[in-house]
């Protein structure tokens, strides 16, 4: 009863105007008494985030996203290929998360002639590491669709990819561009691991499998830190040296590898070493702040934590994991999530996201947009599938 009196009379006070008393009241009640502080629908914010995306950064002119926002259909700096993948992928998200949305479908065809066209006609690049990012989209939009297109640029683009290995430097391994053939690097042998995989697993030709394992296995004798669970950036061939940079996208796409390879084969040393990978990612200076994933920058670097993440939720869902690697992954997961969304994100109804996912400010571009929409996008598919 006396605790009754004490909280009308606080009312009491905040309504003849008492300064401050609104939040003392709430922090000062039992925890029984406290307002209960609704859960997030996820699928609700990641259409937020991702229809922000579209709104800001679509040129729907052209058929590609612009790397500014509000750019609409004018002229664009610093537009590049490889983040179109992306984009689109949280698009595919989209559409997968509301059952098939036609509106997520109408985006397909419209981005499918426009980067080509942007990219001067064609889909090949300089870089291997662009047209595998290209190539893992073009699966995911075969997979949805089942228009045999899109899978067909798929084998195109794979097959070119497929030259870029070479043993003249390191050994093997897929090289960075197809004018240096020394520099082998874990943003080009990751993806095209998983792109084999992928391949396999749809069309089950053995040849494809052989070529994941071969990816993988010069990947884990060369760049790869098993005491660890880290991945390195490259290795030059000509003279053996190893850089050491350390990006979440490229432990990204080792672990996913890693996975895609245990679903395949049921050989648990590949679950085994992305479950180490990923306990690294998350466990790391090296890679993390504030308890998420750190900020690396705007351009390439604001894409990476998205990779990461595109790659981690699928572990996460493993039946296989025990019962504290679920409960650690979890927890990141959703520490992650809840941090971006409730902290780093001022505008709710239509997010725009920064470098940071702790702290809301610095440039919006892109990337930074795209890493935001694929945790949001990948929160909402977790909590549909745990």
């Amino acid at each position: 009863m006396f605790r009754r009196y004490t909280f009308i009379a606080a009312l009491l006070l905040c309504a003849l105007g008492a300064q401050g008393c609104g939040d003392s009241v709430k922090d000062d009640l039992p925890d029984e008494d406290k307002p209960a502080v609704p859960e997030t629908d996820w699928n609700a914010a990641a259409e937020k985030a991702t229809q922000s995306l579209i709104l800001h950064f679509w040129n729907s002119g052209n058929g590609y996203f612009n790397f500014d926002p509000d750019k609409a259909d004018g002229p664009d700096r610093d537009w590049s290929y490889w983040p179109e993948a992306h984009a689109m992928d949280v698009i595919v998200d989209g559409f997968i998360r509301t059952g098939g949305s036609p509106s997520y479908k109408s985006y397909y065809e419209k981005w499918y002639e426009g980067v080509k066209l942007k990219s001067g006609g064609s889909y090949y690049n300089t870089f291997y590491d662009d047209m595998e990012w290209i190539c893992l989209t073009m699966i995911r939009l075969y997979e949805t669709s089942r228009e045999s297109k899109y899978l067909q640029t798929a084998r195109d683009l794979w097959n070119d990819i497929k030259t870029g290995w070479n043993t003249q430097y390191a050994g093997g391994g897929v090289a960075w561009k197809k004018d240096q053939p020394w520099s082998k690097n874990a943003c080009s042998n990751g993806p095209a691991g998983i792109i084999a995989a992928r391949l396999y697993d749809l069309e089950k030709d053995p040849e494809d499998l052989e070529w994941a394992r071969r990816i993988f296995d010069w990947e884990y004798d060369h760049l790869y830190e098993p005491a660890q669970g880290r991945i390195y950036d490259n290795v030059d061939g000509r003279t053996g040296t190893v850089q050491n940079w350390c990006f979440t996208y490229n432990q990204g796409t080792f672990m996913g590898l890693a996975h895609q390879l245990w679903k395949l084969t049921g050989e648990r040393s590949y679950l085994n070493i992305a479950v180490k990978t990923a306990s690294y990612t998350i466990g790391s200076e090296n890679t993390v702040r504030d308890g998420v994933l750190k900020d690396e920058g705007n351009g390439d670097g604001g894409l990476f934590k998205g990779i990461f993440i595109r790659y981690f939720v699928p572990l996460v869902l493993d039946g296989s994991l025990s019962a504290s690697e679920r409960k650690k992954f979890d927890y990141f997961l959703v520490h992650c999530a809840e941090t971006l969304w409730k902290e780093a994100t001022p505008d709710r109804e239509d997010p725009l996201f920064g470098p940071s996912w702790s702290i809301s400010g610095g440039t919006v571009d892109l990337g930074t947009q795209v890493s935001g929409a694929a945790l949001l996008e990948g929160m909402a598919y977790y909590m549909t599938n745990k």
